[in-house]
């Protein structure tokens, strides 16, 4: 082949795709434009929803869904010893959280030893430093939820400004001098 043939074949070649792609136009300009928009907004609302922008939770129409703020994500270890000490803290400063939309505090405890019986105190305190408490008895050596109604805790009357939430274990709530619990999404339910 001479290169005036190659020219002749690459042009042809050419002309071919530029009449297909008129073609593909003339088809596309034939469609009504609110067809296109359709098809168009479609397109984006995909591609929208894929990327994390768009997010709809088909949980929310269930009428036993509930909205929940984590207080905490990450598993606490709480490792007691009562040799030297009375009690073993694990204190979330809660910076002035309004918690007056929310119904309840729920979380998931267990415990490593099975043969010991430990109860676990939940305290909350808010800015006016009023405090109340409530018991979770008998912590299970296996996860477990627990869910304890803001009602319970009966000598808090602002909810508004939460200063502290406060889990301990003492030394007259555990059977054992030693041991660990372990705590897990912490988090306040609407």
């Amino acid at each position: 082949m001479d290169k005036k043939e190659i020219y002749e074949h690459l042009a042809n070649i050419y002309l071919d795709a530029s009449s297909k792609s008129s073609k593909k136009k003339r088809k596309l300009k034939s469609y009504p434009k609110a067809v296109k928009n359709l098809i168009i907004g479609a397109i984006l609302l995909f591609s929208l929803a894929g990327s994390g922008i768009i997010y709809y939770n088909i949980n929310s129409r269930k009428p036993d869904a509930q909205i929940a703020l984590f207080l905490y994500q990450d598993t606490v270890k709480m490792n007691f010893n009562f040799d030297p000490a009375k009690k073993e803290t694990f204190s979330l400063n809660l910076k002035q959280l309004n918690l007056a939309k929310y119904k309840s505090l729920s979380f998931a405890a267990r415990k490593t030893n099975p043969k010991d019986v430990i109860s676990l105190r939940v305290e909350f305190i808010n800015r006016f430093n009023e405090k109340s408490e409530v018991y979770i008895k008998d912590v299970l050596n296996k996860w477990a939820n627990h869910s304890i109604a803001f009602s319970r805790f009966a000598k808090i009357n602002d909810w508004r400004q939460m200063k502290t939430l406060v889990f301990s274990i003492e030394e007259w709530n555990a059977r054992e001098k030693s041991g660990i619990v372990y705590l897990d999404n912490i988090r306040v339910l609407k």
